[in-house]
């Protein structure tokens, strides 16, 4: 069954491999704009990777999201912005975990990913030694001309992370249930000894065919109570607005509609004028 990690701590903002410095700016622009849609990062072994599928440094699994939060404990970190992943693992890589071999990771940064001018993670190393890709690198990186892991890296430009150590667990991914084609199908495939195999599995086939006629009719029994329920509403309610109707129809039949013009007013001539009675 496939397996999905929890998230786990893979970079803290602060010092990288050749003297460079993550800011908590990247940390979070890695988080924001992460899609495996649009660029997939993979997990590899000490950033090297390999040719061949079954190789030493074959593929060990994606990184399937991205997200940062701020370190909060008793720590030298507390307070630092950390960048947290949930990743996808092969078999290989689980196993390897569960023996507490490659228990550090190391992530590989595109500062400028896509001329975006935004950093993407392109890359996540697991590692055994992580002064190799920390302090010890850090020193080498100082006074060298050029960079002890710039082999290792998809760009010369791209940066890599001090390995920090990661506490990776995983939970199951429940598979969707087969359909009741493929149920069927299944129950016919392999050949069978005898009438009494055929007979069991035509059996077996009616009952998963019956059992899901059941279910549909249930769902449908159940919208179409929930119809019938909306269409009393609806009936209240006309028959309320059918009543206010009739009783302003009613209202009005009984109104007087007969009306008398006031006299035309005829201007002063002299005479006694006539008052509008208002």
């Amino acid at each position: 069954m496939p397996k999905l990690s929890k998230y786990f701590r893979v970079a803290v903002a602060g010092d990288t491999c050749d003297g460079r410095k993550i800011s908590e700016s990247e940390i979070k622009q890695m988080a924001d704009t992460f899609d495996p849609r649009v660029y997939g990062c993979r997990i590899n072994l000490e950033h090297r990777r390999g040719l061949f599928p079954d190789g030493d440094f074959c593929r060990l699994g994606d990184v399937t999201d991205l997200k940062w939060e701020k370190i909060v404990d008793d720590s030298a970190l507390n307070g630092k912005v950390a960048l947290m992943a949930q990743i996808s693992p092969t078999d290989g890589l689980i196993s390897m975990i569960g023996k507490k071999q490659k228990i550090y990771t190391s992530i590989e940064i595109a500062p400028n990913f896509a001329n975006t001018g935004k950093a993407y993670l392109v890359g996540l190393a697991v590692t055994d030694d992580p002064a190799s890709l920390g302090t010890e690198m850090l020193a080498f990186s100082a006074t060298a001309e050029h960079s002890p892991l710039a082999n290792r890296k998809k760009s010369p430009e791209n940066l890599f992370s001090v390995a920090t150590e990661a506490e990776i667990s995983f939970d199951d991914i429940a598979e969707p249930a087969p359909s009741v084609l493929a149920r069927v199908k299944e129950l016919f495939a392999a050949k069978k000894k005898n009438d009494s195999d055929q007979f069991g599995d035509v059996n077996a086939a009616v009952t998963v065919v019956a059992e899901q006629v059941q279910a549909n009719f249930d769902d449908t029994a159940q919208k179409f109570a929930a119809l019938n329920d909306r269409l009393a509403e609806l009936e209240t309610s006309a028959g309320t607005d059918r009543n206010a109707v009739q009783k302003l129809t009613r209202k009005l039949e009984k109104t007087d509609g007969s009306f008398s013009r006031r006299p035309l007013a005829n201007g002063s001539d002299g005479k006694a004028e006539i008052v509008t009675d208002c």
